[in-house]
């Protein structure tokens, strides 16, 4: 495969600038050959796109919508990973994606508005895209954002001068 910043200019996807963090942590870690997110939110631009509780109903987000939410989550988190590597020609495979989705009490379709998290990473890793990955319906989420993801990614080997 060309390199992942090739193929996110094929895709015609920009990543955004780091979403900056609302409490006390940073936006990745790297440790080891692994780069762990925080969970990050649906912002464009420093705003959040939605709030609110997801499901099929007036004044709910609907499940389509959730999953377009979940995808600028997954960006968000590789513009994390690339703050902290540089580029992300140095990520070898995405390994986990945790998707929590803010729910209302009877919606059950959470695996589905992770897609939208799991299909963008698909599409820009290939093979290498293809992961391990929770979706989980919660009571809230912070800034009563409808969904948040966080990754997990292995990348190459650090060099040891």
């Amino acid at each position: 495969m060309a390199g992942v910043e090739a193929r996110l200019a094929e895709l015609g996807i920009t990543l955004p600038d780091v979403a900056a963090p609302v409490a006390a942590y940073v936006p990745a870690v790297r440790s080891g050959d692994y780069v762990h997110t925080s969970g990050q939110l649906p912002f464009v631009d420093g705003a959040l796109q939605a709030t609110g509780k997801v499901g099929v109903g007036e004044g709910l987000v609907s499940p389509e919508d959730a999953a377009g939410y979940a995808r600028l989550c997954a960006l968000n988190a590789l513009a994390a990973v690339r703050s902290l590597l540089g580029s992300l020609d140095d990520v070898v495979r995405v390994v986990k994606v945790v998707g929590f989705v803010a729910s209302d009490p009877g919606f059950t379709g959470q695996p589905g508005v992770i897609n939208g998290a799991s299909n963008v990473l698909g599409e820009i890793f290939g093979d290498a895209g293809v992961h391990a990955r929770s979706a989980v319906g919660v009571a809230v989420l912070p800034l009563d954002s409808p969904v948040e993801v966080e990754i997990l990614v292995e990348v190459r080997t650090q060099r040891r001068d």
